[in-house]
């Protein structure tokens, strides 16, 4: 099994969740597709939504709501 990580492209603030009543996108131990929508970034009031890099499961992430990441910060851990 091969482990691939999920980095911020760009600086901002994560979010887990679409909207802070709403469950979060994915949680450890999930299986997730390439391309599966695991969180939001925010950078200057624009929001990009943070894929999946890969099919796996989630063993690890990395990143707290809310948390300021900066450009190549690892958020998850997926493993193929």
């Amino acid at each position: 099994m091969a482990k691939k990580q999920v980095k911020a492209k760009m600086s901002g603030v994560f979010y887990r969740k679409p909207a802070p009543e709403e469950p979060p996108y994915c949680e450890v131990g999930d299986v997730v597709k390439k391309k599966q929508i695991l969180g939001l970034l925010e950078t200057m009031k624009v929001f990009q939504k943070v894929k999946s890099t890969a099919d796996g499961t989630i063993v690890e992430i990395l990143a707290e709501n809310e948390q300021t990441l900066k450009d190549g910060d690892v958020m998850f851990v997926i493993e193929t």
